[in-house]
């Protein structure tokens, strides 16, 4: 028997405005690699995804945009 390697692979960042909570996160599923920007309300914002320095630049451009919006570390 194998494990299934389907899920949550890693948080990048979560953030928070007041009440609200965003996270950035990787999951891996049938269809390989997948970025997903998720509040407590469902998905955002989905993508494929690959560990390439210009996948990790898109999530770091957005998630300084939102701090500079007057979102926190959460």
């Amino acid at each position: 028997m194998t494990a299934s390697h389907e899920g949550r692979v890693a948080t990048l960042w979560n953030l928070m405005f007041k009440e609200d909570r965003v996270s950035c996160a990787v999951y891996h599923g049938t269809h390989g690699m997948e970025l997903r920007v998720e509040s407590q309300c469902g998905v955002i914002l989905t993508e494929p995804f690959d560990l390439q320095p210009r996948a990790m630049a898109r999530t770091r451009a957005l998630r300084e945009s939102l701090l500079r919006r007057g979102w926190r570390e959460g």
